[in-house]
């Protein structure tokens, strides 16, 4: 898998979990270490896609 190939599927993981923050977020029987879960999940890919994109420049 190239590098272009890998951002493009972590960046579609970091919108699916986007969404999924945003309906979870809503939902008022949403608990608070679900959402917290899923904020460190799209954080981790958000770190992942920088350092790849750093690691080609």
């Amino acid at each position: 898998m190239t590098i272009e190939a890998h951002l493009a599927t972590l960046e579609k993981k970091h919108f699916a979990l986007e969404e999924e923050l945003h309906a979870a977020v809503t939902r008022p029987s949403s608990k608070d270490q679900t959402i917290a879960d899923i904020k460190r999940r799209k954080l981790r890919i958000k770190d992942e896609i920088e350092r790849l994109r750093s690691s080609t420049h």
